[in-house]
């Protein structure tokens, strides 16, 4: 049996053709204007799936870099403050000497009580440095101020470690704490401080020669190893700041390889397609007409 083909079946298929091609032209046109392969995820599934993981890739290293960032501003802040603190324990240590001098009087030792006691207000106002807002020497207790100004050498922080993931499972310290940094009344550079102090005002040359220089020099020591280790942590820091960087390039590379449209044929591809569409449409105006017999029917 044949199947006869009327207007209407010839009209609905032309019809059909003419909105194919212009879907693939409009899919062109949309790939041109974007710069992107991918217009929905029935484009591409592997490719969409692909694009989503390098950009989940590419948000979790910038994160990271965010990390190291913070990281090395805090290590930065942390140098310079120790810095300062090295400089008031030299200053200390030297004020020792001079007050074990046999040479130096009860008014002499006054003078340098004086301004041992401005030392420590110094060191302790070092400690209570912050960095956007938070104090650096307080452990995890960054809003609490580590020290009070005064005779009060009591220390307000904690001794928690803070970290930074610089990578995946690749933590790094970020703080040094206060007590581990000046101590307070019963340890550390502010204890050694004032027994320099009792010692000063009693006239004991012999614990100023001995016990307290030594315990001053030790503090100093032991501003210099933290100073030390921040500096390692700080290197660090670079070379995985430098290391996330050419990673990002990378992942940014290859999703542009699995999302970027490849202009150049796109170009080509939709003046082929419009050429198409363009004939398609003359083609069904040719085709498509009506007649006496269709009035008929």
């Amino acid at each position: 049996m044949s199947v006869r083909i009327t207007q209407g079946m010839t009209a609905a298929i032309v019809l059909g053709d003419i909105q194919t091609a212009s879907e693939r032209l409009s899919k062109l046109q949309r790939k041109l204007s974007s710069g992107k392969e991918l217009q929905a995820p029935s484009d591409n599934p592997y490719g969409v799936s692909r694009a989503l993981q390098l950009r989940s890739d590419l948000e979790s290293n910038r994160q990271y870099q965010r990390n190291a960032l913070d990281a090395n501003d805090w290590h930065a802040v942390t140098d310079t403050t120790l810095s300062h603190v090295t400089d008031l324990v030299l200053r200390a240590r030297d004020l020792v000497v001079q007050g074990a001098s046999d040479t130096v009087g009860p008014a002499g030792r006054q003078a340098i009580v004086a301004e041992f006691t401005q030392l420590i207000d110094s060191v302790k106002t070092e400690a209570n440095t912050k960095v956007a807002g938070r104090f650096v020497f307080a452990g995890s207790a960054t809003l609490t101020q580590p020290y009070a100004l005064g005779a009060t050498d009591t220390y307000a922080g904690n001794t928690d470690v803070m970290r930074r993931e610089i990578g995946p499972g690749v933590p790094i310290d970020l703080n040094v704490n206060g007590s581990q940094a000046i101590g307070d009344a019963s340890s550390g550079l502010l204890k050694a401080m004032r027994d320099a102090i009792t010692h000063l005002n009693a006239g004991d040359t012999a614990s100023l020669q001995t016990t307290d220089l030594q315990a001053i020099t030790t503090a100093a020591d032991n501003v210099t190893n933290l100073r030390a280790e921040v500096g390692t942590r700080q290197m660090r820091l670079e070379t995985a700041t430098a290391r996330l960087q050419q990673i990002e390039q990378t992942q940014n590379e290859l999703l542009s390889t699995v999302e970027d449209a490849d202009m150049a044929k796109a170009y080509v591809d939709f003046s082929t397609q419009q050429a198409v569409y363009q004939a398609a449409l003359k083609a069904g105006s040719q085709v498509v007409q009506p007649s006496l017999l269709d009035f008929l029917r």
